[in-house]
């Protein structure tokens, strides 16, 4: 039981939190539920699957029901996709689209302010 799905799991929580900076919750599901959108569509579904199997694993009888083939798949799929993400370039990209938004906003404002003081006459 060296390599459990459950001892899996927790190094994909550990990589969830490292490289998309999620550390609430305790576990692999809840770092899952927390990761929410981060995560592309085939991801979340990976790690459904995970989650399931884990839930699968707890009891004796239904462990031997686990299909370990598309679980290994899963778990590979997602630490290959985890290990792919660049924390730095991820913050880096968040902050740039926060100074466009802002610099789309100023651009707003200042043409409102120039329509409104050409509406009145005063330019």
């Amino acid at each position: 039981m060296e390599n459990s799905i459950h001892q899996k799991s927790e190094q994909l929580a550990t990589l969830i939190s490292e490289r998309l900076g999620i550390h609430t919750g305790n576990g692999f599901e809840a770092k899952l539920h927390k990761a929410g959108r981060a995560l592309p569509r085939w991801a979340r579904r990976d790690g459904k699957l995970i989650v399931e199997a884990i839930a699968l694993e707890t009891h004796p009888k239904l462990a031997r029901t686990i299909n370990r083939k598309p679980v290994d798949r899963a778990i590979k799929s997602l630490t290959v996709h985890l290990e792919s993400i660049d924390p730095f370039k991820r913050r880096m990209g968040r902050f740039l689209d926060f100074l466009a938004v802002l610099v789309v906003i100023s651009f707003a404002i200042f043409g409102a302010i120039v329509a409104i003081m050409v509406w009145r006459g005063l330019l």
